[in-house]
């Protein structure tokens, strides 16, 4: 993913209205992001603990979602598999995370949901840049480049629910 501006992010949002993109918590350390090793850039708000974000290049734009998911989950003991990445986490690893529908739909309380990494690092497992919590990613028969591929694939499929 080529590095973005704090502009570039703020433009991008499908799901929210301008005032709305404006006020979002945009990450600080954008210069020190990992940004050859990622697919999407994601993060969680600091201010609003049920909130998060994630912005991606697609079909040559940029494109950002703002997403909700639980903010406590309790008597999670059991491990849940990410739909993008395949990545399982043990307990609160997986969320689901809910993005308003965009356009009229989305205004009118439609949502679609998924079930992602929590910490929406999940270019990082992927490429083996990150380890999940106290677990092993399943050993794949698959190339980096079709995992990516699959991550990716995983992605734009939630993107494109967003849009019908």
């Amino acid at each position: 993913m080529k590095p973005l501006t704090e502009q570039d992010i703020r433009n991008s949002f499908i799901n929210c209205s301008k005032g709305e993109a404006k006020r979002l918590s945009v990450p600080r350390d954008l210069g020190e992001r990992p940004w050859d090793d990622l697919d999407f850039l994601g993060w969680r708000d600091p201010g609003a603990p049920d909130r998060s974000y994630l912005v991606t290049e697609r079909e040559g734009r940029i494109v950002g979602v703002t997403l909700r998911f639980p903010s406590s989950q309790r008597g999670i003991l059991h491990r849940s598999m990410c739909s993008l990445c395949l990545t399982t986490h043990p307990g609160g690893g997986v969320s689901l995370m809910t993005a308003r529908k965009a356009g009229t739909a989305g205004r009118e309380g439609n949502s679609v949901g998924v079930y992602m990494c929590t910490d929406l690092a999940c270019s990082l497992y992927v490429r083996g840049k990150k380890v999940p919590q106290s677990t092993l990613r399943m050993e794949e028969t698959l190339t980096l480049d079709e995992q990516i591929a699959r991550t990716t694939g995983n992605l734009s499929a939630f993107l494109d629910k967003l849009y019908l």
